[in-house]
């Protein structure tokens, strides 16, 4: 099932991706792809719909961030070894995690800004698990339960606040417009096997990064088993779990965003993001 939110931004309406690649409105049956709706049991009642008789989306909205409401936006660092040794950095003996800023998200297709004073934005293609219901010390065998389904994330990253600043890595993380994700939240149903997924990024056209998360340092289930032992995970959190290789941080010499061009994105079964680059205010 391919979950999605539609609509103006601060107005997005809950909605269905059907087989023939419409949008189904599921206002009469769920406030919000959010919190509590993405439960086991909220998520068994909206499968069981018959999706041809779900009103249809009229035109081509907008479309919003896959997930309303989230309470918190977890990161993982260094979680591809190549990835790290293009940084110069060792990959790490346990996940590095920090937060994004929620103020960050935005939708998949939105324009993503360069901030104020940046001269190093940069991109990462990641894989996004979103939670669906409490977890709180979990184990591995118990922790894929707890998921609701996946999405991509574009981990949006500005180097120079993010290490030339001191302190952590939020503040090169949080800028508006650094979170984007969608289209569509997908059920784990549909993604037994969260570590068997192809990911990529292009900016104008250029492959910039070609990944899989059977590459990943720490598969899913133990990144939310690992997170789960320092904070409670809530229905609708996000993880996003890192990046492959391929960074403009990594590029010899490195390359950064400039407003006008375009990055694509894309992960296997979960669907693509295009931002075009604007110059922040």
């Amino acid at each position: 099932m391919k979950l999605l939110r539609y609509g103006e931004p601060g107005a997005e309406r809950p909605g269905l991706l059907d087989a023939e690649g419409r949008i189904r409105d599921l206002r009469d049956h769920v406030p919000d792809i959010a919190g509590p709706y993405l439960s086991d049991e909220s998520l068994a009642r909206l499968r069981a719909l018959d999706p041809a008789r779900l009103p249809a989306a009229d035109g081509t909205p907008r479309i919003g961030a896959c997930v309303g409401a989230i309470g918190k936006f977890v990161c993982v660092g260094l979680n591809y070894a190549d990835h790290a040794a293009e940084t110069g950095k060792a990959p790490p003996e346990e996940p590095v995690l920090f937060l994004k800023a929620t103020s960050a998200v935005c939708g998949p297709n939105d324009a993503v800004e360069i901030p104020r004073g940046s001269e190093k934005t940069d991109w990462e293609v990641e894989l996004g698990v979103v939670i669906g219901r409490r977890a709180k010390h979990v184990t591995r065998a118990e922790a894929l339960d707890c998921v609701a389904g996946y999405c991509v994330v574009n981990d949006v990253s500005e180097r120079a606040f993010q290490s030339e600043r001191g302190g952590q890595w939020t503040k090169g993380k949080s800028a508006d417009t650094f979170g984007p994700l969608g289209p569509w939240l997908v059920t784990r149903d549909e993604l037994p096997d969260p570590q068997a997924l192809g990911l990529w990024l292009d900016v104008d056209g250029t492959r910039r990064q070609t990944g899989t998360t059977a590459r990943m340092i720490f598969g899913v289930p133990e990144l939310v088993s690992y997170i789960s032992a320092f904070m409670t995970l809530h229905p609708g959190d996000v993880i996003a779990t890192g990046t492959p290789p391929g960074v403009g941080l990594g590029q010899k010499p490195p390359v950064f965003l400039r407003a006008g061009q375009t990055m694509r994105l894309g992960i296997d079964g979960l669907g693509e993001q295009r931002q075009a680059v604007i110059q922040g205010e």
